[in-house]
């Protein structure tokens, strides 16, 4: 069994008196789709900000391909190999397409970083612009400003500059949510196609695509993880069944 490209250990997160996540903890493995779920109110947005930075944990570890990354600024997780969309779309909304993206794929060149405010572009960035932008289905709206997309190409966009920063892992926060069905199919098959290069750490609500794409799902309730395993063994998982519908389940 490979190493997890991503480790957590008793995690846990503490608002005030109230605890958020209590003992969590994951282990996503190289080129697989590991899905994270659970009702409403479960803690997972928590713990995917644990995970990424943007909140710091009060107790547990977390670790990137082996090395500790708990206290690392969000901002260093991403350039060690860590990437996230949000559940709510974060994007330049005045600028084109191509530019948003061309800025995610400039910040890996430090030294380059803001080259795009220059008349000349590297080639080499504008050539792995367009290709990303193939890559989520946008690349005929690449001259578009962005906040004119709909919410499902400004999710798809959302993805594309995630993928700028060429991570090892990609974290994604409902990517679905708000899509209409055509959008739901052509995200549902870019993800899939994203696990040949990187792992996926998805929070998904849509359980036909959660069952139907991921490797392994961890399930979530009242801040604490109730289940892990195969998407065959969590759809007969009796606490999963009490999770999401009552006791009675």
């Amino acid at each position: 069994m490979p190493d997890p490209v991503l480790s957590a250990e008793g995690v846990g997160v503490r608002f005030g008196d109230f605890q958020a996540l209590t003992d969590m903890s994951i282990a996503v493995e190289p080129n697989t789709i590991h899905a994270l779920i659970g009702p409403n109110g479960a803690g997972k947005t928590t713990f995917f900000n644990a995970i990424t930075g943007v909140r710091r944990p009060n107790a547990g570890q977390i670790r990137l391909e082996g090395r500790p990354i708990t206290r690392m600024a969000a901002y260093r997780r991403v350039e060690s190999g860590m990437a996230r969309s949000f559940q709510v779309t974060n994007i330049y909304p005045s600028l084109t397409v191509r530019e948003n993206v061309r800025l995610a794929v400039q910040a890996r060149h430090r030294r380059e970083s803001w080259i795009f405010w220059r008349s000349a572009v590297r080639a080499d960035i504008s050539d792995e612009t367009s290709v990303l932008l193939e890559q989520v289905g946008i690349l005929d709206r690449a001259d578009t400003r962005a906040g004119e997309l709909s919410h499902g190409a400004q999710r798809l966009l959302e993805i594309g500059m995630a993928l700028g920063a060429n991570p090892k892992i990609i974290c994604l926060d409902e990517p679905l949510a708000g899509m209409g069905i055509d959008d739901v199919y052509r995200t549902k098959a870019l993800i899939v196609g994203l696990k040949a290069r990187m792992a996926v750490l998805l929070i998904e609500h849509n359980m036909g695509v959660v069952l139907s794409i991921s490797d392994q799902i961890t399930v979530m309730s009242q801040g604490r993880k109730i289940a892990c395993g195969t998407p065959e063994a969590i759809r007969n998982d009796a606490s999963v069944r009490s999770a999401y519908l009552g006791s009675a389940a």
